[in-house]
């Protein structure tokens, strides 16, 4: 039984998807979600020719992630779920994926729920998957939501 659902959401339809389904979940089990979000800012040191202030866009990384992580919350409350928010940073070199992984361990998850965009080829190659990467490093069980 499940009592303890992380889900990590970004803005994509995937993970809109993703929140329906543990949503369902913990209504079934009676369980509490932690919604969560990461900021990746992994990017910050890369040089874009300066261009833009990659220190000037965090904040509005952060912003976004808290709009996102209201506007979820209050989806999961008119179910009558119990919620909770956190949002999250890459720090250095770690990984999306190793946040996510963390914060299960920390809180702590029986369960993660996240979705997984089914990116195939050269673009998998290039950026990987997040969801792969959750699957592979989590003690906690995973259930991926798979996009269209």
């Amino acid at each position: 039984m499940y009592e303890r659902i992380l889900v990590a959401i970004d803005n994509s339809s995937t993970s809109d998807k993703a929140l329906e389904e543990a949503i369902k979940l913990a209504l079934v089990h009676k369980a509490t979600l932690r919604l969560v979000h990461v900021v990746d800012t992994a990017m910050m040191d890369v040089d874009n020719g300066g261009l833009v202030s990659m220190h000037e866009v965090l904040p509005a990384l952060r912003e976004g992630g808290e709009s996102l992580l209201k506007q979820s919350e209050v989806r999961v409350r008119e179910a009558n779920v119990t919620v909770e928010t956190a949002l999250l940073e890459t720090l250095g070199v770690t990984r999306v994926a190793t946040e996510i992984v963390e914060a299960a361990k920390e809180w702590p998850a029986d369960l993660i729920v996240l979705g997984t965009h089914g990116r195939r080829g050269f673009v998998h190659l290039l950026l990987g998957s997040v969801a792969e990467d959750v699957v592979r490093m989590a003690a906690t069980p995973v259930l991926l939501i798979r996009g269209e």
